[in-house]
């Protein structure tokens, strides 16, 4: 037994000794000491000890149906079988049938898909259809959005983190975002959430103060920093890498109409809010009544295969044959056949219906903690999409120093619990399982979280 552990922990200090000496350093770990996974199922993943964790960040909001999810599996099994790739000059049965299902899941006019392999990618091209069918340039981005690693996209990007010091953003201008909870104006009935900022405000019923200041701002970018045509505007509905920002309910409506006046067109970056999970909708964009022009999506469309697509209309779509535009990979066999396997579980399996129910469950759970603890400064999001923002208290509402921040980080971890990190500061915990998640997980891991803040309120205490 003793040599079976010495044998384990040199298997994660081989791995760690390898990763460091072959793999590129710009791939950090997350934790002190770094997982070593083995296994993973539904929405559990397990450690090379054996130690199971729920897993409640889905590999970066990507494991959408669960880990190994069996009918994908299966699916993805059959066709290894049969074809892995051909290059889609040529025809096989896999593609057709695959965007015909998907194509079918968007509103009209959006039916012309493109298969691409990444987010980063997919994002990329609609920038590049934006560009060519409006024959203008200029695209406006929220500041805190997060829309790809790539040097293209790293323009519309506003994370200093993730900016690297060469010209990046020619071409791409970043407007104030609409945060009701850290920017200037917000208040207690501004987002499509149950659960609403601490702000106060006195807003009468469909009326919403914070929204007309923010689209005023919105003009101004408009007035101030573009030309008067632009390429277009791009957005997630929800923002998921700065830590689940919610905008004012009208916001993005009447920001796509000024986009339109302007020429361009509007993009929805649905790579971390599409396919059920904000519940309510299947897409994120439909949360706020309006139709984009072209719409991206990624990570859950493959629940870990990599996969990505861009959806459009047939006149955006036109724009981009006038030259050749070649992808390798996308649309191969193996991708088409997966990317159909996860449509047929989140309806089977009801996983829409699913993170409304749980999600909403869960995002009390998490609210009820805000009222206890004054380190909780907001509770946000919908679904199966949540912030739990932090701070120092709630009437500074300054972020919690980083140490604070892995301390309780780390013990969920090893508690049982995995959670993601986001946010300009990284101040914000994000909450984003797999869509399978149960009832009794979710009030697991509100046990959890709460042991964990009791433990820190332990340590300021002492301190």
């Amino acid at each position: 037994i003793t040599l079976l552990f010495k044998l384990r922990d040199f298997r994660g200090l081989y791995s760690l000794i390898i990763r460091k000496r072959n793999l590129s350093p710009s791939l950090v770990t997350y934790y002190k000491k770094p997982l070593l996974l083995h296994q993973g199922h539904m929405q559990w993943l397990f450690d090379y000890e054996g130690r199971r964790y729920l897993d409640l960040f889905a590999g970066v909001v990507t494991v959408s149906v669960g880990h190994c999810h069996p009918k994908v599996t299966a699916a993805a099994q059959k066709q290894l079988g049969r074809l892995w790739h051909t290059t889609n000059l040529y025809m096989h049965p896999s593609i057709q049938e695959y965007v015909e299902k998907l194509a079918a899941l968007l509103p009209d006019p959006l039916k012309v898909v493109y298969l691409t392999n990444s987010g980063s990618e997919a994002n990329d091209l609609a920038m590049f259809m934006a560009r060519i069918y409006t024959r203008n340039f200029d695209l406006i981005c929220f500041r805190g959005g997060y829309h790809g690693g790539s040097p293209y996209t790293l323009g519309l990007t506003c994370i200093g983190s993730y900016k690297h010091g060469v010209a990046n953003a020619f071409g791409c201008q970043s407007t104030m975002l609409p945060d009701v909870f850290r920017g200037p104006w917000g208040g207690s009935h501004c987002r499509d959430s149950l659960v609403q900022t601490i702000r106060k405000c006195s807003c009468s019923q469909g009326c919403c103060e914070a929204n007309d200041q923010y689209i005023e701002q919105f003009k101004d970018t408009l007035s101030t920093c573009v030309p008067k045509a632009i390429a277009g505007f791009i957005a997630e509905p929800i923002q998921g890498v700065n830590g689940v920002i919610q905008y004012p309910k009208r916001f993005l409506k009447e920001a796509f109409q000024l986009v339109r006046e302007r020429g361009g067109v509007c993009i929805a970056d649905e790579v971390q809010t599409g396919f059920g999970r904000t519940g309510s909708h299947f897409w994120g964009f439909q949360t706020h009544g309006v139709v984009p022009d072209i719409v991206t999506m990624a990570k859950g469309i493959g629940n870990g295969f990599p996969m990505a697509a861009v959806v459009t209309t047939p006149e955006i779509a036109n724009s981009l044959a006038q030259n050749l535009h070649f992808n390798t990979f996308g649309g191969n066999p193996m991708a088409c056949v997966v990317g159909s396997a996860v449509l047929d579980a989140i309806a089977e399996d009801g996983l829409q219906k699913n993170s409304k129910e749980v999600g909403t469950y869960m995002l009390l759970e998490f609210a009820k903690l805000r009222e206890k603890f004054e380190i909780i400064g907001d509770v946000r999001g919908k679904g199966l999409m949540i912030g739990i923002e932090m701070v120092k208290n709630k009437d500074s509402c300054e972020p919690l120093p980083a140490e604070e921040m892995s301390q309780i980080w780390e013990d969920c971890k090893d508690m049982g619990v995995l959670m993601g990190r986001g946010g300009i500061y990284n101040q914000t915990f994000r909450v984003k399982p797999p869509m399978c998640i149960t009832k009794q997980d979710a009030a697991f891991a509100a046990e959890v979280f709460h042991a964990a803040l009791m433990r820190h309120l332990e340590r300021t205490v002492a301190s």
